[in-house]
């Protein structure tokens, strides 16, 4: 592959809901089959690792002290990533002997927030497989406030792959004007949107973003029917009563950067979607317009941005 251009790879896959060790498995056998495939940036779902908590919707989850809830948030924590323990290790592994960078949604109990609260995570794994950044989602939608907590700036990052400059949000903080500002700032010209699943996410927002950027953008939805509940679910039967049998049709697809698709988004179809993607259509789109360069007024308007990871303490030994 030359250096102006980038194999990717969007996963629009089920995980195996609520199931850390079996999610963990499918995301090592969907790094291997994309490596096949001279994959060089491979891409899964909000909240992939290890599902989207679809059960608030179904289980009067705005109830005060149900036990139901309680019950299901804490198998949920059970099932959510610890990265200061080791639990991408393998991942990170794959990642480097296949030099191929990986977007990953997962669920993080982070250690640094005591380890009890969960954080809707992007995690970007580089080439050589080192963990660059932990993006936690700066502000939950609506139900998902009742078992994520919000995130702070610090995975405001952007990586260079190749000639290409990425960066990543999760669902709809891609509609955050001043986190995608943040990233336009750093370079980025490619960028990463990833979904829990649904057309009705990914077809205008990742039209717009492009258009906006000047930027390719990559939106990857996961998959999610009935069927893919897993029969020790807890209170599976209280899940089941109101959950449709289709709660996420995929969506996946990719922009341009001249706002048009390359990838028009694919519904119901479960696997990996390759393209591969040129830089100097970047460059072409940028002569007329540039968002954070020549079509900016920074002596006007300026964004500033706070990376600091946040603590509720500073340990000093």
């Amino acid at each position: 592959m030359k250096e102006h251009e980038l194999k990717v790879a969007l996963a629009q896959i089920a995980p195996a809901w609520l199931n850390k060790k079996a999610t963990l498995e499918k995301i090592t056998a969907t790094i291997q089959e994309a490596a096949h495939e001279k994959t060089e940036l491979l891409v899964f779902g909000e909240a992939f690792l290890p599902g989207y908590p679809y059960w608030l919707a179904y289980t009067d989850g705005a109830a005060w002290d149900l036990k139901v809830n309680k019950e299901l948030h804490a198998h949920y924590v059970r099932n959510s990533i610890q990265i200061e323990a080791g639990e991408l290790n393998e991942v990170c592994h794959l990642a480097k002997k296949h030099h191929m960078a990986i977007y990953l949604g997962m669920m993080e109990r982070a250690k640094d927030r005591g380890g009890h609260s969960l954080y809707c995570s992007l995690v970007y794994i580089d080439q050589q497989g080192e963990i660059k950044s932990v993006h936690r989602k700066l502000q939950p939608t609506y139900d998902e406030r009742l078992t994520w907590a919000p995130g702070d700036g610090n995975g405001l990052q952007v990586h260079s792959l190749k000639q290409f400059t990425a960066g990543g949000l999760n669902c709809w903080e891609n509609w955050m004007p001043l986190p995608r500002a943040a990233l336009y700032g750093q370079g980025e010209n490619l960028h990463v949107a990833v979904w829990p699943g649904n057309l009705n996410n990914t077809q205008d927002i990742t039209r717009f973003i492009a258009r906006e950027s000047r930027s390719y953008v990559i939106s990857v939805s996961s998959l999610m029917t009935e069927k893919d509940f897993p029969a020790d679910t807890p209170h599976l039967d209280k899940i089941q009563e109101k959950a449709p049998k289709v709660l996420a049709n995929g969506g996946s697809c990719i922009a341009g950067p001249d706002g048009e698709w390359v990838l028009e988004p694919v519904v119901g179809e479960e696997g990996l979607i390759y393209q591969t993607l040129n830089v100097n259509r970047v460059y072409e789109e940028r002569q007329n317009f540039d968002p954070v360069g020549h079509y900016s007024r920074p002596d006007v308007t300026k964004l500033k941005v706070n990376r600091e990871r946040q603590s509720t303490i500073a340990l000093n030994d």
